[in-house]
């Protein structure tokens, strides 16, 4: 399975980008993982909806164009499908057997994602009703898919 994540800003914290490689390395045996990461916006701390709403679609048009027409889109967002760790699996495994080869996870900015995203999206999931910076959330992303395939294959990790 091919699986992208799609991302709004680069990382910057150096034990952020040694979280998600190792992941990276991990996952590497059971599907090819390209992350992309996009250019983020600025926003004013004077920014009003309007503007809110500027930024989102800018940042949504850049998320948009890496996604290809074949792929299974999973937006992460607050307001999403809250799933536990083994029904991430499940549903992961299910997309696999039933033609979805290619996924992208999507993350988005401070501000979140489009409307144009979210409407593109085949699902929404929510890892917590909690915000997170949108550089943890890729480390979290990625050791809940390390953690699906583990489950899927019953190799220990999972407790």
């Amino acid at each position: 399975m091919k699986i992208a994540v799609i991302c709004v800003g680069k990382i910057k914290e150096d034990f952020y980008r040694k979280a998600v490689e190792e992941y990276r390395k991990r996952l590497g045996r059971y599907c090819k993982l390209e992350l992309i990461e996009v250019q983020d916006e600025k926003t004013p701390d004077s920014a009003g909806t309007a503007m809110e709403e500027r930024i989102k679609k800018k940042e949504g048009d850049r998320i948009l164009k890496h996604i290809r027409e074949d792929m299974y889109v999973i937006a992460l967002a607050l307001e999403g499908l809250a799933l536990d760790s083994v029904e991430m699996s499940r549903e992961i495994g299910r997309l696999g057997v039933t033609g979805s080869s290619s996924l992208a996870f999507v993350i988005g900015g401070s501000l979140g994602l489009s409307e144009q995203v979210l409407n593109r999206a085949n699902v929404r999931w929510s890892f917590s009703r909690m915000t997170f910076p949108h550089q943890l959330m890729r480390v979290i992303l990625l050791e809940q898919v390390y953690r699906s395939y583990r489950i899927l294959c019953n190799e220990p990790y999972h407790k």
